[in-house]
């Protein structure tokens, strides 16, 4: 319908049709913002809504600027429990992702071979018929691959797969599988814990970089700020690799690669031996006190820990330990474990000293500690968890073998995020299995379908989430749409599309409500018994008086994990350990399409819009490297180019390579650069798994480094920054010695 002054009039004034404004400003709008506004209605008044992003890591609740019915400026919702005002580096992206050119525009059919990326336009009518057919004759063989989003959307998942004999998997590049393990076995929950950072007195950390993009690096910032303001807490950070958080540390310990269990399990040690532990450490060590773990003695583990003379400031590795723990022993939190860390082959075992090492603290449940998570508030609660590299590597099979038959993706892509040697790309290759795309953009996977259904963006839709980790009480996050659905795009509503299927093909009384709205709303109403309006104003719901419990620790529970001890086995070979890590906004890939995350500066290098890799600048002069060179990177799956980034505060030994490049289909954003410097680091990984836990390990690879003949510039912010050029405090010291010797 024609949008008139007189309809627009009368439309406005329906307010249940549209979204809610927030009321922390005046002008509030209590209906849905209109896209295509008559000159005659301008009024250059604002009004600014409450939603959420769930495009992050964790998660953040945002208020979104709209005049005239256009979206313009994001930032932190002030109200929200766990980034209280603030906002992620990517958090204006939001914004690309509704008016980006390269949104598929409607649906679309396949016309030319498959991978191809050939489409030709299809009316919606259409373009449905074709998925309920679809369903209807393979709904017993279907696979519906999603992003890991939790409540009414994964409800409706799992309602949908379920009503037809399918099944349904989240997949996310970077799992965490071996964390979500360990949380499990420490403290019997599916959900994470909350490091209450900001009420700590000293904080350890090991491996994850809580203030980039492990956990929710938002909600961690905040209360970092807090943590560093006032009393001045003092940060202690063991990692391999020079990150975010190990910049921002008091002191960084580079440790090899896969060490991190053993520096938690080291300095538990510690702690009982000096009598500082305040948990119950007789139920810990099953009785035995500090010899249940006389192997993780500091001097027992130095040559595991492989922690540079420099780095340590004159002390013994036992010296240094045994200050640390007098530091720790009162107001002190032990975090991380996930992420990289969480990566190895051991990465249980890093995760779950890590975890462990806070009840020997005995810190669990009090303020300054480790927050156990509250019970889930709604009917499917954190079902959505990303399936672990055993489920994918099942999954090619069973679509080689043709006991999948149909595929439907949502907003995931796991053709480009899982390594090229799981084998999906050459199983979706084969014809016999249809697959439908349900994304808003043009990626790998989708670039494969046989039918295009284009979502809406996040701004125009329903959603709602649980953050994880939640910061120690419930948090229910409602997306609300703040824009109408673009008029020349008009996309359906992914969910209600699920919905309308099951409702057309004779399964609606097997789905858990009519439309995605009507969820939510029950959710709020009917589980949680808050107001609707008033949740969409405040962008959720949430309750301070429902912090989570955990169990007393096991019996032996330190015992227990050291017996998951083992070092990180080594996938291939070369002079370097190959660490991948996600981009610091543009993530492993997904946020790749759009400008303004490919052109934040990364926060150690400041480079952009490119894949390069850090290696220890003494370590690459004597390779005879220079910045800029292209250099060819050969891991146990094949090899990659990139950049050159001589780092003076990267210990030698490693190779950091940022995930998110490399992309071969969709917008040109995310495809048009030169392939010298944008590669996808995860094609070359071994398909090996963390033990016990099934999760990919892709921090347990090496490979060698050599140089393709060729330079290019470096795209980044700062100058030369070369040891020459720094202090005598350069971290660049720290390595000096070992670097000398050409070892790690």
């Amino acid at each position: 319908m024609k949008l008139t002054r007189r309809n627009f009039l009368a439309w406005a004034g329906i307010a249940a049709t549209g979204a809610i404004a927030c009321d922390l400003f005046d002008d509030e709008l209590r209906v849905q913002s209109p896209v295509d506004i008559p000159e005659d209605l301008v009024s250059g008044r604002d009004n600014w809504y409450a939603t959420y992003d769930a495009s992050v890591p964790g998660g953040q609740g945002i208020l979104v600027r709209v005049m005239e019915g256009r979206a313009k400026k994001v930032r932190g919702n002030p109200r929200f429990p766990t980034n209280q005002g603030k906002q992620s580096p990517a958090a204006d992206a939001i914004l690309q992702s509704l008016y980006h050119p390269d949104r598929i525009a409607g649906p679309m059919l396949r016309n030319g071979p498959r991978g191809a990326g050939q489409f030709r336009p299809i009316s919606w009518e259409e373009a449905l018929n074709r998925f309920n057919a679809a369903v209807a004759e393979r709904g017993d063989r279907m696979l519906l691959i999603t992003e890991p989003r939790p409540g009414a959307f994964a409800r409706i998942c799992d309602s949908f797969a379920d009503a037809f004999g399918g099944r349904h998997l989240a997949f996310d590049t970077v799992d965490d599988s071996a964390y979500r393990h360990a949380v499990k076995d420490i403290m019997g929950s599916d959900g994470q814990p909350y490091h209450d950072i900001a009420n700590a007195e000293t904080l350890v950390s090991f491996g994850s970089d809580f203030l980039s993009t492990w956990g929710n690096p938002t909600a961690y910032s905040v209360a970092y700020g807090k943590f560093r303001s006032g009393h001045r807490g003092r940060h202690v950070h063991f990692d391999p690799r020079y990150s975010m958080t190990a910049a921002n540390a008091d002191k960084w310990l580079p440790i090899a690669p896969g060490a991190e269990g053993y520096a938690a399990l080291a300095l538990a040690w510690t702690l009982i031996e000096m009598g500082l532990a305040e948990g119950d450490v007789a139920r810990l060590t099953n009785g035995q006190g500090a010899a249940a773990l006389n192997a993780f003695r500091p001097d027992a583990v130095a040559g595991a820990l492989q922690i540079p003379d420099a780095a340590l400031d004159g002390a013994t590795v036992a010296q240094f330990f045994a200050e640390l723990a007098s530091k720790l022993a009162h107001g002190g939190l032990a975090m991380g474990g996930g992420g990289a860390a969480g990566a190895y082959s051991n990465g249980r075992f890093n995760a779950s000293a890590a975890l462990a090492l806070n009840y020997l603290l005995g810190n669990v449940g009090q303020p300054g500690g480790l927050l156990p998570a509250p019970d889930t508030p709604i009917p499917g609660g954190i079902d959505a968890r990303p399936a672990p590299l055993s489920d994918w590597q099942g999954v090619a099979s069973d679509i080689a073998a043709g006991a999948t038959r149909l595929v439907i993706v949502h907003n995931a892509d796991p053709v480009y995020g899982l390594p090229a040697r799981v084998g999906l790309a050459d199983a979706l290759s084969n014809e016999a299995v249809a697959i439908i795309s349900a994304s808003p953009f043009i990626d790998e996977t989708t670039a494969m379908a046989d039918l295009l259904i284009p979502d809406r963006a996040a701004l125009e839709s329903w959603g709602d989430d649980l953050p994880d980790p939640m910061p120690g009480h419930t948090v229910y996050a409602v997306q609300q749409p703040v824009v109408n659905p673009l008029s020349d795009l008009d996309p359906r509503s992914f969910p209600d599309v699920l919905l309308n299927a099951a409702a057309d093909l004779g399964q609606g009384a097997s789905m858990p409500a009519d439309s995605h709205e009507a969820l939510i709303r029950s959710n709020i109403e009917d589980e949680l018994g808050a107001d609707f309006t008033e949740a969409l104003q405040n962008g959720g719901w949430w309750n301070e008086n429902s912090a989570g419990s955990a169990p007393p620790p096991a019996s032996g529970l330190l015992a227990n994990v050291a017996a998951l001890a083992a070092p990180a086995a080594a996938n291939g070979t070369g002079e370097f350990q190959l660490l991948p890590y996600p981009h610091h906004t543009v993530l492993d890939g997904r946020n790749a399409h759009l400008p303004w995350a490919q052109s934040t500066p990364d926060p150690i290098t400041t480079v952009v819009w490119q894949t390069w890799v850090d290696i220890n600048e003494q370590q690459g002069r004597r390779m005879g490297l220079r910045e800029g060179d292209v250099v060819q990177i050969t891991g146990p799956n094949g090899s990659i180019t990139a950049l050159v980034y001589l780092n003076p505060g990267m210990p030698p030994g490693i190779a950091a390579v940022p995930m998110g490049g490399g992309r071969r289909s969709g917008s040109a954003y995310a495809t048009d650069r030169d392939a010298r410097e944008s590669s996808n680091v995860m094609s070359i990984l071994a398909a090996a798994q963390v033990d016990g836990s099934g999760g990919l390990a892709w921090s347990g690879n090496r490979c060698s480094i050599t140089p393709a003949g060729d330079s290019m510039a470096v795209a980044k912010l700062e100058g030369d920054y070369t040891s020459r050029e720094i202090g005598e405090h350069s971290a660049e010291l720290v390595f000096k010695s070992v670097s000398e010797e050409g070892s790690h």
